[in-house]
Order: C-alpha cells, then structure tokens, then sequence
C-alpha cells in the first residue's frame, strides 16, 4: 500500500510514522530549517528503502558543495538504485534517484532539467520544485529558476501547504532576472501565508539591495527576525544583507559588530558561510576599512578547501582569504588547481573551472598583488560570463566592485564608468553608495589639477 504526502502525491511508502517524518523533512528543507536532517534520518529509519528519501540525502549533500560529501552522496545513490530494483517506484521519485546519478556524473544542469521534466506532471509537488530552484541558484542560471517557477506557480493555490514557500521561489527568481516591482509583492504577499520562509524574506532584501534603498531595507528586515532564527546556516546569509544594507549607509561599526556577532558567530567552514565573510570584508576594504585580523579565520578555513573542486564560486572565495593574508603558496596551489580542473574534466563543473573560472582566480590574485592593469584585464575579459559562476547578483557583485576598483586604480576611468553605468542599468537605475562614491572619484581624478590615475579610499 502507498501512502500519499501533503502534496496529494503517491509515495513508495507505507509506514504513517515514515510518512509524518518525510513531510516534516520536505517542510524544514523548503524553509531551510536546521531540523531538515534529523527528519530525514528518522524517517530513514523508518523506511530505510525509501528510495526518494535517499535520493534526497544524496542531492542535500552536493548542495553543501564539500568535496568529502560526494561520497556520501554516492552511497545515497547505491542505495536508492537498490532499492528501485527491489520496489516498483513512481516517475517522480524516479527523477529524483537520476537527478542525483546527473549530478555525480557532472551535470548538475541535467539534474534540474530531469526534475523540470517530471514537475510538468505534478506541478504540485513542492520538493521538486525547491529542489529545481536549488540547483539553478547554484548554477547562477536565473533564467532557468524563472521558467521553472513560471510554469507551476498556477497550479498552486492559497490552500496548498507550500503556497507561501512557493512565492518565495518565484520571488527571488523574479528579482534575479531583473523583475523587481513583481519581485518583491511575491515575496511579501509568500509571507503571509509562511511566516518563517526565510528565503522568500531575503528575495524582497535583494530587492532593496537592487534598487539601491538600504535604508528601507533595514526597516524590512527588522522586526522580522523570526522569519530566519530557526534557520539552518542561512541564517548568517540574511544577517549578511543586513551588513550590507549598514555599509551602504557608511555605518561600519554595525556591519563590524554583526560580522563578529552573527554573521561569523559559529565560524563554520561551510563554502556559503565563508563567501558571506570573505566577500564582506572585501567590500569593507574596499571602502578603507580596517578590518584588523578577521581575514586570519578565513584564510585559515579557505587553507582547508583549496582541494575542493566542487564549485568554482567557492573556490573563488577561498582564493580572496589566501590572497589577502599572502598565502601565496596555497593561492597558487588552488589557481593551479583550477587550471587542472579547466583542462582535465570534460564535465560541466570542469567547463565552469574554465570560463569564468580561470581568468577570475587570476585577476583576483592580480588585484590583490596591486597588478591593477592585469586584473582589470582578466577581470573585464571574464565578466560577461561571471553568472555561470553561481550564486546571486548581490553575490557576485563583490567582483564587479574589484574590477571597477581595479580600472580606478590602473587609471582607466573611462572603462571604469562604463562599467558603473552598465551596473547602474542592473540596478533600475538606481544608485547606490558604492557607485557614487566611485562617479565622484573619476570626477575628481578628471580635474586639471589631478593626475590620471585613482586611488582606492
């Protein structure tokens, strides 16, 4: 006998108490709860041939984006095809199972396009649809997140269970493709009806990031703080929108006190805890700020990873801690190897190591070694392709503010501010204080009086 979940779909299951466990599981992942796994495990427990739970396990795992991790995602695979060959399973439990056999091969875009494929019979089926929008959000491919939301947010009404989860998605896909007004009414009207979507809160912040409104920013995100505490690491991620939105108002002892606080608080070396830290000290030195001996922590996690390989985003991020405490022995090490990766792996996470992966890594370096022109160069040359890194515009526009930094201080000011017009264009023409800071530099470095180059504050 199958059992049916809260979505109305069948389920290779017939243990109540399994059942209960799984639903419980699907919920905490769509609000990135930190219970998602001990649901998972008990419900295994329960069920240990339960194929899609296995399935699930395995694609949980190479989201965290650990080398150490794909192993174990291995053996969640062993698993779920053993079991598939002993019990009669449905198609969408089956996409799952391939979806994750996709990604250990190497295609992790195959994997979102498998679960994109089955999602078009059960439109429903919010696992699914969270775990499409997962993976896209890794690959950086906002348009693939859009049309996938696109095509099943009707199928979902005020009555269904991940109503508010699934405005959350559309939320944020909305604001990554550049649909800010919609964007953010999906995300405030998804809260509504799931108060502790985290990620459909942090859509509407991105929203504010966006169009250059820090200060109403702040306002959203305060109070609201319930919304993201039950959170898993994600929440360090929201706290590190509201150090943005400080810095964007110059009031870098908050930004300081929540790096130290919340944001950096359990020190982990999870590759997303590490870009939250690492990209914000970047922005805060940028800025002039001394950010005394916080880079030490990261440099010392980033030290760990640089055998990775996973994602070419959070080799990026370790490659910044290196760099900036002059770890050029590791620095070099992981440019090496991801030159190796570039040249060696014909797999989607390979081509990635190459474009934007290559000439990133070595602009970045280039930047940090005060190589100005070199890294404007590189860093100019890969740009137009930076998204296939992954991640989110606020994300990666810690390396659009170090290659117009970089053209500053080579002195190429017309290069520079074609770049801050193209990132005002993104931005709904919006302004915020990092772009007028730098118009107001290159205006200053135009006058008779100044020399042609710029320097950084």
């Amino acid at each position: 006998m199958r059992l049916t979940d809260q979505f109305g779909y069948e389920l290779t299951l017939s243990d109540k108490e399994a059942l209960a466990a799984w639903n419980e599981t699907v919920k905490a992942f769509l609000a990135h709860g930190r219970t998602t796994p001990q649901h998972l495990e008990t419900c295994l427990a329960l069920a240990p041939d339960f194929a899609l739970g296995h399935a699930a396990r395995g694609i949980f795992c190479l989201l965290l984006g650990r080398k150490e991790l794909t192993a174990t995602a291995q053996e969640c695979l062993a698993i779920a095809r053993t079991s598939t060959q002993h019990t009669p399973v449905t198609a969408r439990e089956l996409a799952v199972v391939d979806a994750l056999g996709s990604w250990l091969q190497g295609y992790p875009t195959r994997s979102a396009d498998l679960l994109d494929t089955v999602l078009v019979t059960v439109p429903e089926d919010a696992l699914i649809m969270k775990l499409v929008h997962a993976i896209r959000f890794v690959l950086g491919d906002a348009t693939g997140m859009r049309q996938s939301i696109e095509r099943v947010h009707a199928a979902y009404g005020e009555t269904h269970p991940a109503y508010g989860y699934m405005l959350g998605c559309r939320a944020f896909s909305l604001e990554e493709t550049g649909d800010y007004r919609l964007a953010e009414a999906a995300g405030r009207r998804g809260l509504e009806f799931a108060r502790d979507d985290a990620w459909g809160l942090h859509a509407v912040a991105h929203v504010h990031d966006m169009t250059g409104r820090a200060r109403q920013g702040l306002q959203w995100l305060t109070g609201r703080e319930e919304a993201w505490a039950h959170c898993n690491n994600f929440r360090f991620h929201v706290w590190w929108h509201k150090a943005l939105m400080h810095l964007d108002q110059g009031e870098i002892d908050e930004v300081l006190d929540l790096y130290d606080r919340e944001i950096r608080s359990d020190r982990t070396d999870d590759y997303r805890d590490i870009s939250n830290g690492v990209s914000l000290l970047m922005r805060l030195e940028l800025e002039g700020v001394d950010v005394g001996d916080r880079w030490e922590e990261m440099a010392e996690l980033s030290a760990r990873r640089t055998e990775d390989g996973c994602l070419i985003f959070a080799d990026l991020h370790y490659l910044l801690a290196l760099a900036r405490t002059d770890r050029q022995a590791e620095s070099r090490r992981l440019i090496r190897r991801i030159h190796h990766d570039a040249r060696n792996s014909a797999d989607e996470v390979g081509v990635r190591m190459g474009v934007p992966g290559c000439d990133a890594a070595e602009g970045l370096a280039a930047f940090t070694e005060g190589r100005f022109e070199a890294a404007f160069v590189l860093l100019c040359r890969v740009m137009p392709q930076m998204q296939h890194a992954g991640g989110s515009h606020a994300q990666r526009d810690v390396f659009e503010r170090i290659t117009i930094d970089a053209g500053l201080r080579a002195g190429r000011l017309d290069a520079a501010e074609l770049l801050l017009k193209e990132r005002l264009i993104r931005r709904d023409g919006r302004e915020d204080a990092y772009c007028a800071t730098r118009r107001n530099l290159i205006s200053a470095a135009r006058e008779p009086d100044c020399s042609n180059r710029v320097s950084a504050q």
